[in-house]
């Protein structure tokens, strides 16, 4: 039930983390806030498909 995704910052577009989420639970897509080393502070993250 568990799925790799990426996790990719919304300012700069970069693809930072690898993660996994548990699909039954969280059936779209996911958002953290994490630390993006290209803009240097904390920003949202989307997971892409």
């Amino acid at each position: 039930m568990r799925d790799l995704v990426i996790l990719e910052c919304t300012e700069c577009k970069q693809r930072n983390y690898n993660t996994d989420k548990n699909k039954r639970l969280h059936s779209g897509r996911i958002e953290h806030k994490k630390f993006c080393p290209w803009c240097n502070k904390r920003t949202v993250h989307k997971e892409t498909r």
